[in-house]
């Protein structure tokens, strides 16, 4: 029994040694997609502002492929000291559910902070005769089967978005998976496709230019970023809301005492008010929560997943 308790007592005192020595070095900030977009522009920024607090270099480490579970695993099998975070999107409660063959699972993984918020938008290609959500929806109910839908990949959370419009609207629209929000909206502004879910960030650029037309947002406010523009619930989808919330995740077995200490820095960072106009840029409205809050809200959006995924029969071999 003492035996026990003194080893107990040496796993606490090394967890909390970690935790006070946290970076020892470099930290590696896995960013599952190609650069460019909104979750590479949003670890860059927090990157920049927690190197300088913490006194160590914050790499960003682009690792994409496989909607996100390439960059995702490898970080579930890092070293757990906290040196090795990964960055994700809705996309990291998504694909175990929406995979049959999932690279990783939630438990392979503990939360860090959810840092984020920001909805989405839904665009057209502006030669599509539509110029509202209830112009689209009887456009694709009087087109059936003709309407294409683009998105940055199989399991991302525009893809859900548009899954979940399809069964709100009783539309029928065929999904066109693209790698990265990039292609998509060039593809979509080519008219290669007609109808395109998209982060701001990704689809701003488009908007602004003409290039693409905007029909909503998927917030429960107007966005900041395209505040002309009506959200879903406005446009008579009442509980329509997707959120394209950010996390920052670690391995599993990383000592809670660690997590706590990153998650404190994190959330300085988030106060700081260069950081905070850089978000309002893209449309990402910063959250402050403890890891055990985080940690809640990830499983809450991984149960209400789940049941889209199930409700449209959307599992991938």
């Amino acid at each position: 029994m003492i035996k026990t308790l003194a080893v107990i007592s040496a796993l606490v005192a090394a967890g909390s040694a970690a935790a006070q020595t946290w970076p020892a070095r470099s930290v590696q900030m896995v960013v599952p997609y190609a650069p460019g977009g909104i979750v590479d522009f949003i670890a860059r920024t927090l990157g920049q502002r927690l190197s300088q607090q913490v006194g160590q270099p914050v790499v960003i480490d682009n690792r994409a492929g496989a909607g996100g579970m390439i960059g995702i695993e490898y970080t579930a099998r890092s070293s757990p000291d906290g040196h090795t975070l990964v960055l994700m999107d809705p996309a990291v409660v998504i694909n175990p559910v929406l995979q049959e063959k999932a690279l990783y699972e939630m438990k392979d993984l503990a939360t860090v902070a959810v840092i984020g918020s920001s909805p989405l938008v839904l665009t057209v290609n502006p030669k599509l005769p539509v110029t509202d959500v209830a112009q689209l929806v009887r456009f694709a109910k009087a087109n059936p089967g003709k309407l294409n839908f683009a998105t940055p990949g199989i399991g991302t959370t525009p893809h859900m978005a548009g899954e979940l419009l399809k069964a709100r609207a009783g539309i029928d629209m065929a999904h066109v998976p693209y790698k990265g929000s990039g292609p998509a909206m060039a593809d979509l502004a080519a008219g290669q496709v007609q109808v395109g879910f998209s982060s701001i960030t990704g689809a701003l650029p488009f908007i602004k230019d003409g290039r693409l037309r905007a029909l909503a947002t998927s917030g429960s406010n107007r966005s900041a970023a395209l505040p002309d523009l009506p959200t879903f619930i406005e446009a008579g989808y009442p509980g329509f809301e997707v959120d394209l919330w950010l996390g920052i995740f670690a391995p599993a077995a990383t000592p809670a005492t660690s997590v706590a200490r990153i998650n404190d820095e994190i959330r300085s960072a988030l106060r700081d008010p260069a950081v905070m106009a850089a978000f309002a840029k893209v449309g990402v409205e910063p959250r402050s929560a403890n890891p055990e809050e985080s940690a809640r809200f990830v499983r809450a959006e991984h149960d209400k997943w789940a049941q889209v995924v199930t409700g449209a029969h959307l599992r991938v071999k």
